[in-house]
């Protein structure tokens, strides 16, 4: 049955189809993607397939511009020609979006750079309504247009309040991950090629950038995913609103987490650089929440968390068992 070219035909126009809906999905929306996705290894083929013509589509749009503005009669290519070779020709939906779309057409919007010190934590109001609460030893970039809401994360921790644009996805590059959202509020951390995502509001879709392997993974409020750039394994699991937002009000919250996150949290804080003696203590889970006030008062109680000793070297501090 999957061989046959009719039924091979049916399931390129069911992607193209959701290719088109998802500009503008809601809640339920996703979660039936979500199990058209499930229900055959075809289906998911068949999406990138659409995909990948759609953005290749979209990335000619400056180009059409350009060639509209000569004012030149020119032969448009037919739906025969978009065919050809086995590629997917994009539904009537997407053609008249198309089509709405090209007098809007412009150049490329100039991506903006934010970033924050040691110690210091900072608000972004984006164009589009959303904002991003940059937490300290962080940096990001921002680049939005007509098609896509795009922020790069190179390192550090942000908290994301997306607004609803249901012709705009919203997409946070962190790694050799990509988060995909249209509206919603959630965490991203990244430290130390160490990647978390905590979802407060809203679904949230992770997977592999492009060009690599793996699975995709959409997250609801309560959900939590940890993953080490350049492995394969990838961990789901709870998490409160407390521990996702927390240090929007001063308060790290951890569960299970290992020490060396904890601390590379804290040094991205603090002028005092913390550093672990040894890897097993580095690889201490800690379940608890350390208050973000006095310097010292802070290392001293995590110290006695993990019952280690503070030591001081040269401007840093070192703990050791």
């Amino acid at each position: 049955m999957s061989g046959n070219p009719a039924f091979l035909e049916a399931r390129r126009t069911q992607a193209c189809d959701w290719v088109v809906r998802l500009q503008s999905a809601d809640e339920a929306e996703l979660l039936a993607f979500d199990a058209w996705l499930d229900a055959s290894p075809e289906n998911a083929r068949a999406f990138d397939e659409a995909l990948a013509i759609w953005t290749a589509f979209e990335d000619a749009g400056p180009e059409v511009y350009r060639e509209l503005h000569d004012r030149r009669p020119r032969t448009l290519p037919t739906r025969r020609f978009l065919m050809a070779g086995g590629a997917l020709a994009a539904p009537p939906a997407a053609a008249a979006a198309a089509v709405v779309l090209l007098p809007q057409l412009s150049g490329p919007v100039p991506a903006a750079t934010y970033a924050t010190a040691r110690g210091e934590v900072r608000t972004i109001n984006l164009d589009d309504g959303s904002t991003i609460a940059l937490n300290a030893g962080s940096r990001l970039t921002v680049s939005l247009n007509r098609r896509e809401r795009s922020v790069r994360l190179d390192e550090g921790q942000a908290i994301f309040d997306v607004a609803a644009d249901k012709s705009r996805p919203f997409v946070i590059a962190a790694g050799d991950r990509d988060v995909r959202v249209v509206g919603t509020r959630f965490d991203v951390r990244r430290r130390d090629r160490k990647l978390s995502v905590s979802v407060a509001e809203g679904l949230v879709e992770v997977r592999p950038a492009a060009g690599l392997e793996g699975s995709a993974f959409r997250l609801k409020p309560g959900q939590r995913l940890e993953h080490h750039e350049g492995e394969k394994v990838v961990r789901v699991s709870e998490v409160t609103p407390d521990e996702a937002v927390g240090w929007r009000t001063g308060r790290l919250v951890y569960r299970g987490q290992p020490l060396s996150d904890v601390i590379a949290d804290l040094n991205a804080q603090y002028a005092t650089q913390i550093t672990i003696e040894d890897a097993a203590l580095a690889a201490t889970p800690i379940t608890g929440v350390l208050i973000l006030d006095d310097e010292a008062a802070v290392i001293r109680r995590l110290a006695l968390l993990v019952s280690a000793e503070p030591v001081r070297s040269g401007t840093g501090v070192v703990l050791r068992r």
